[in-house]
């Protein structure tokens, strides 16, 4: 069983940065994020292959987010640049334990998965 630790969220102002990070207790494959809205279902937002070279982020986020991930700290990365007030959620790193070479943005397809980090965009 890997464990998923996410930290990072917090109160920003919109039009700022924040980096998110996940920290995995042992070897993963396919990463990704995804967040929920106070009302809301849980949503995609991005995903990561095992070596870093494919990535697929939802439209909502394509252009201001970046994932990434570095695989000798087991860390998994969001970059989120201007930030806008409905990105306001709960975020949540999911992860893969089998190999694949499809990037799944359906919730069902992560074995493993955070608690949560919080992040508020004030206007």
């Amino acid at each position: 069983q890997v464990q998923l630790v996410e930290t990072g969220g917090e109160l920003v102002q919109a039009g700022g940065s924040l980096r998110l990070s996940c920290a995995a207790s042992g070897r993963t494959y396919a990463m990704g994020w995804f967040r929920q809205a106070p009302g809301k279902d849980r949503e995609f937002v991005a995903v990561i292959s095992l070596n870093g070279g494919s990535t697929y982020y939802s439209d909502s986020v394509k252009g201001r987010f970046t994932i990434s991930r570095d695989n000798a700290k087991n860390t998994l990365y969001l970059q989120m640049n201007s930030l806008k007030p409905e990105d306001t959620a709960t975020y949540y790193c999911a992860a893969d334990r089998v190999y694949s070479t499809t990037l799944y943005i359906r919730e069902g397809a992560y074995d493993y998965w955070g608690q949560g980090t919080q992040v508020t965009v004030s206007s």
